[in-house]
Formats: C-alpha cells, sequence, structure tokens
C-alpha cells in the first residue's frame, strides 16, 4: 500500500500563488508517475499535471505556462507551484501514485484550493 499526505491548499486572490506538496510513504518504491488531479462538484476529475521518475512532465492545456509539477525521488515527495491563478482553478485538488507494472492508482485525501476575490 501507498499512503499520500497533501498539503499546501487554501484561499487565495486571483493572480496569487500556491505550492501544494504531497509525500508518499509505504510501498513507494521502483518507477512510479506522480501527478496532481482536480475535482470541482458535478464534474469528473481532471488530470493538472504529472512526473515520471526520470523527471518527464505533462500538464493539462489550461494549467500551461502557470504551473510547474515537480518531485524529489529522494523523498518520495511530488510538488505543485501553481501561479497566475484564476477562479476557474478552484477545485479540490488530489496526489496520485500510478504504478504502471501493476496498473495501480493511488490517492490522497485531497486539499482545497479557492481562488477568489
Amino acid at each position: 500500500q501507498v499512503q499520500l499526505v497533501e498539503s499546501g491548499g487554501g484561499f487565495v486572490q486571483p493572480g496569487g500563488s500556491l505550492r501544494l506538496s504531497c509525500a508518499a510513504s509505504g510501498s513507494i518504491f521502483g518507477m512510479y508517475v506522480m501527478g496532481w488531479y482536480r475535482q470541482v462538484p458535478g464534474k469528473q476529475r481532471e488530470l493538472v499535471a504529472a512526473i515520471t521518475t526520470g523527471g518527464t512532465t505533462n500538464y493539462a492545456d489550461s494549467v500551461k505556462g502557470r504551473f510547474t509539477i515537480s518531485r524529489d525521488n529522494a523523498k518520495n515527495t511530488v510538488y505543485l507551484q501553481m501561479s497566475s491563478l484564476k477562479p476557474e482553478d478552484t477545485a479540490v485538488y488530489y496526489c496520485n501514485v500510478f504504478k504502471s507494472l501493476i496498473n495501480q492508482h493511488y490517492w490522497g485525501q485531497g486539499t482545497q484550493v479557492t481562488v477568489s476575490s
């Protein structure tokens, strides 16, 4: 099993910045993708950004140029630096670990990000 603990959500005004962190523990070894998803009520959870063990990144078009994902493999931690935040970025953000060899997803508990004036 893999446990994920997120931190860093909160309230911010449009144009502001937030940094999310997610620390993984448990059976966290080998190659795996770490990422962030978000969900608003009534909509499907969507991928925000993901990063492989080797550092290859993937972003949703809506956040390209504003969000940056990074990871510290030694600490099994993934970060999401969010800048130029917009009200439409308001959502619950979930940390995710995906182990492709066993096709298994693991999820954090979610952290609320609210962008409002």
